[in-house]
């Protein structure tokens, strides 16, 4: 069974609210990108992509993103150093090993959403929105080439 169906259906809308809700409880920022291209090392692609969308310049350091592959059947989800610095590998695997199951049944929104949902907890957990806090980023779905 492949990892993704050829071209995943992903519900935007749904996405990129699930992605504000998520940062109203946090100083964190999320980030979601699907590439078009193959990316036979995809957290090397989605470093890439973190760099590329500014997300090592948020004042706290303290962004995450989730990165989804289609045509290589391959994602990551990153963050930050002050996020490393708190969490640890393990959130990472077992959030990667939750969407996947998603991911596997053919339900990229539900995937994302769950990734987004459970980012935006960790994040208000180590990184709660105080008075002042600003979106530093887009709340959108980034699709490259």
């Amino acid at each position: 069974m492949s990892l993704f169906a050829p071209k995943p259906k992903i519900d935007h809308l749904l996405v990129v609210a699930a992605i504000g809700v998520a940062e109203k409880r946090t100083s964190g920022e999320i980030r979601v990108v699907i590439a078009r291209h193959q990316a036979t090392d995809p957290v090397a692609a989605a470093r890439q992509q973190f760099e590329r969308l500014g997300m090592t310049r948020t004042q706290h350091r303290n962004g995450v993103l989730i990165f989804l592959a289609p045509r290589s059947r391959t994602f990551a989800v990153i963050g930050d150093t002050a996020i490393h610095d708190k969490c640890g590998g393990e959130f990472w695997r077992e959030l990667a090993a939750a969407m996947s199951g998603h991911f596997q049944r053919g339900d990229f929104t539900a995937g994302l959403l769950h990734g987004i949902n459970r980012a935006g907890f960790l994040l208000a957990e180590h990184f709660p929105r105080t008075a002042g806090d600003q979106n530093e980023l887009p709340d959108k779905i980034e699709e490259t080439d």
